[in-house]
């Protein structure tokens, strides 16, 4: 049984979300402050964490950059809740090591899905270090171990996400990969938001790559369609 914590200071929401969870054969723990929320992240390591933004104290980026920063929980995955249905609060919540993110009001069908998926990608582990094999491809080698890309014996350290992403695209290197199967084949599911979120993990992983290129670009957008990665690179043109 899949243990999770549930970390909102709405009393009423948290209770809700609780219940919801056990009924679907969870085991929930909650607590109604974020220094409680990472004291039983610590304590009690959870499968998954869901974590509201707009805490009294210590909000929700917080308890979640401390998650990422202890040796004990930084591989716990974390749904991130919030009202602010903003592509900045979402590129925050993302750069520090997020997984998922839902905004209020959600229905709790919707949160149960996420839940599923999210437990099914990362099978309790997160899914790359699943990947027994070093990936290798022109310049680019992955490897699963330490969330890492090297180009040209210069390495970038992602996050489990960004690592499932850049994955993908090897195994379709010189082949467009679309959004939707991004989401799909990465998270587990479709959603509306679905460009906006690959989007910032794009940008996020090209500024990794960007810092060990030598000024070649390995991923480009192919527009209304998706990604393609050229494992050789791609030199800027001189403007």
């Amino acid at each position: 049984m899949a243990k999770i914590l549930v970390v909102d200071d709405d009393t009423a929401i948290n209770e809700l979300i609780k219940v919801n969870l056990e009924l679907a054969g969870y085991k929930a723990v909650c607590a109604f402050d974020g220094n409680k929320g990472y004291a039983l992240a610590k304590q009690e390591l959870p499968d998954l964490i869901i974590l509201d933004v707009m805490m009294p104290e210590v909000d929700g980026y917080t308890v979640a950059k401390r998650i990422r920063e202890n040796q004990t929980t930084k591989d716990i995955p974390i749904i991130m809740l919030t009202a602010l249905n903003m592509l900045q609060n979402k590129a925050q919540g993302f750069n520090i090591g997020v997984d998922d993110y839902l905004v209020k009001p959600f229905e709790m069908e919707e949160l149960l899905m996420r839940v599923k998926a999210l437990l099914k990608r990362t099978n309790n582990i997160p899914k790359s270090v699943a990947v027994k094999e070093v990936l290798a491809k022109g310049d680019i080698t992955l490897i699963p171990e330490t969330y890492s890309v090297v180009i040209n014996g210069k390495s970038a350290k992602v996050t489990p996400i960004e690592f499932d992403i850049v994955n993908l695209l090897m195994q379709n290197y010189g082949n467009m990969v679309s959004s939707a199967k991004i989401l799909n084949d990465v998270w587990g599911y479709a959603a509306d938001d679905a460009v906006e979120t690959i989007r910032v993990h794009m940008r996020h992983i090209r500024t990794k790559l960007d810092k060990i290129s030598d000024g070649k670009k390995y991923i480009e957008t192919i527009y209304g369609g998706g990604y393609r990665l050229i494992p050789e690179g791609v030199k800027e043109k001189v403007k």
